[in-house]
């Protein structure tokens, strides 16, 4: 049970570590978004079956982490409609 919170642990550090690096692109920062995301779950789901808990609350988070994605990739898409790609270099406030 122990490696298992490690490995969570350590997914959870290297999507943080590529959020980091990764800054330019915005489509790079939603995956690593989601990869943190999935990191979080996997803990939440480990600590729920080690205390003999519920999993309702696993499925809340799950459905809020989906619509955190959709809400993501919809501004995703209509930056690269309105500016033709996704670097946040190219992206203008004053325009």
């Amino acid at each position: 049970m122990l490696i298992f919170s490690y490995f969570g642990l350590f997914m959870f550090f290297s999507g943080l570590a590529v959020f980091s690096m990764k800054r330019k692109h915005l489509l790079l920062m939603l995956l690593s978004l989601e990869f943190i995301v999935i990191s979080l779950y996997f803990l939440l789901f480990l600590y729920l079956s080690y205390v003999n808990n519920e999993y309702f609350f696993s499925m809340i988070f799950i459905t809020f982490s989906v619509c955190e994605g959709v809400l993501g990739l919809s501004i995703l898409v209509s930056l690269i409609r309105t500016h033709g790609n996704d670097y946040f270099q190219s992206f203008s406030v004053l325009w």
